[in-house]
């Protein structure tokens, strides 16, 4: 996903759509090195809301335990986050920032990720060109999107999502002669990806701060 090549009308209405609502190593071909910096955020207990979420309604929409207090800190911070809307738009977020990272675009890459992430794609990206090779992936399904755990350190929020899709995947030589995959046989894939934001700051967008293989 992560919190594709779109026409920039498109990337434009989307990234709209991710406020309020809004995490790579894709397991295939290059893998992509991590950020070096390691966060360990620490979870804010929020001070009770009216209307809070129960944990067996974070429970239905596929919340592990442990995220339910970092979740309560940010809907309390800024009550009108929605956890069924930023699960959409994180699961919109993955598929747009694995294919413009396939496709090379760099541009789209720079605002819906962070900077660490943006540089190890970048990075990724440039060792792939040296190489002379293409990828010719296709996400086929997104199986699963789950919330794992979730922090807010002062107004800086961060919510880590579980990731289970079928991805096809090819790599490609500087002739377009397929070196490495299958378009017909998708592969499994099962990434961690956190997206962060500041709330209540201008900028509405959650972006990919780091990424993972579960």
């Amino acid at each position: 996903m992560f919190y594709v090549v779109l026409l920039g009308m498109v990337a434009c209405f989307l990234a709209l759509r991710l406020y309020m609502v809004l995490g790579k190593r894709t397991g295939h071909e290059q893998p992509l090195p991590k950020p070096a910096e390691d966060r360990a955020p620490v979870t804010v207990l929020p001070r009770p809301i009216e209307n809070q979420a129960q944990p067996r309604e974070l429970a239905n929409r596929n919340i592990a335990p442990r995220a339910e207090a970092g979740l309560r800190a940010i809907v309390a911070a800024e009550p009108g986050f929605d956890v069924a809307r930023f699960v959409e738009g994180a699961q919109s977020a993955y598929r747009m920032i694995l294919e413009a990272y396939w496709q090379g675009d760099e541009q789209q890459l720079d605002w819906l990720t962070e900077a660490d992430v943006r540089d190890a794609f970048a990075g990724a990206i440039a060792e792939r060109a040296d190489a002379g090779h293409t990828l010719d992936n296709r996400l086929v399904t997104i199986e699963r999107a789950s919330i794992t755990d979730a922090s807010l350190v002062g107004k800086a929020a961060r919510i880590t999502v579980r990731f289970d899709a079928d991805i096809a995947a090819v790599t490609r030589d500087r002739d377009g002669v397929v070196v490495a995959g299958s378009m017909t046989d998708a592969v499994e894939t099962h990434d961690i990806w956190t997206f962060a934001r500041t709330l209540k700051s201008s900028d509405p967008n959650w972006k990919l701060a780091d990424t993972d293989e579960a």
